[in-house]
């Protein structure tokens, strides 16, 4: 990829943040980034879970090694002429210059956007200390630089069980926000009202939305204010429940009805020959 089409796709993607609301999906392996590029999705995130399952490997803190999660965005950003946002995690590292370190080398992938999380991974003490998450944001913000890479900053209080959830993320989202971070993001609530209080607490900076309740579409989430939809790794688990579904009739029943309304073997073929 050339420096003008790097600098391209950071300007696009920064640009879907300034006004309106977009779905980025993500994709967990080559072939699906391509297809969600052929529905014309305008940019794409990683999924660290879909990464993970596809190694065989829980959807754990740090469970795939960092450099396996490089190649694996590198490869993901090659396969697409979209921006790609990274699902770094919590940086692989835990004091701020590990962070940094961390960053410049994923920002050396040509990625768009990268997130970077405030969880642990211990399950006595989940989340980082305030002045230590805070830190961590400040390190990821200034080893990404003049680059243009969008910094997303995530508040895991909701998928940790905080007891105070929703008081802690808008405590720590605004104090990454003012930190650097440029998108802020706090997974795990899909009820309108806390949507909207986390939308206004961190405003008129985008907030991010993680949405995996099948009653909701975009125009809803639009209309809370959220700026960036994601789907994790809903889409991943979307394609195993498929496969798993059809493996256990098989396995259990020697039942193939499960193959009946496939996509058929041609039309994958014309999606992924050279054009």
């Amino acid at each position: 990829m050339s420096n003008s089409d790097l600098a391209a796709r950071r300007a696009r993607f920064r640009k879907l943040h300034e006004e309106g609301c977009f779905v980025i999906p993500n994709p967990w392996d080559v072939g699906s980034a391509r297809y969600l590029r052929h529905l014309g999705f305008q940019a794409l995130a990683t999924t660290s879970s879909g990464l993970a399952f596809s190694q065989g490997l829980p959807d754990a803190d740090w469970a795939v090694p960092r450099d396996v999660v490089l190649r694996h965005v590198r490869e993901i950003v090659a396969s697409v002429d979209l921006p790609v946002n990274a699902d770094f995690e919590s940086g692989y590292a835990h004091e701020p210059e590990g962070v940094a370190e961390s960053v410049r080398l994923c920002v050396a992938t040509g990625v768009a956007g990268l997130s970077i999380e405030d969880s642990t991974g211990d399950d006595a003490r989940p989340l980082f200390d305030f002045s230590l998450a805070v830190e961590r944001i400040k390190a990821a913000r200034e080893a990404i630089g003049s680059s243009g890479v969008l910094l997303t900053a995530r508040a895991e209080c909701f998928l940790v069980k905080h007891p105070q959830a929703l008081d802690e993320s808008i405590r720590r989202l605004q104090a990454y926000s003012a930190a650097g971070a440029d998108v802020l993001y706090a997974p795990g609530p899909q009820d309108p009202e806390t949507i909207k209080a986390l939308v206004a607490a961190v405003a008129p900076k985008p907030f991010n939305m993680l949405v995996f309740s099948k009653g909701l579409r975009v125009t809803d989430v639009a209309a809370l204010g959220v700026r960036r939809i994601s789907t994790g790794g809903a889409l991943a688990r979307s394609a195993w429940t498929g496969f798993a579904q059809a493996a256990k009739r098989i396995a259990e029943s020697g039942d193939f009805s499960a193959f009946e309304h496939l996509m058929a073997g041609v039309e994958l073929n014309d999606l992924f020959s050279p054009k």
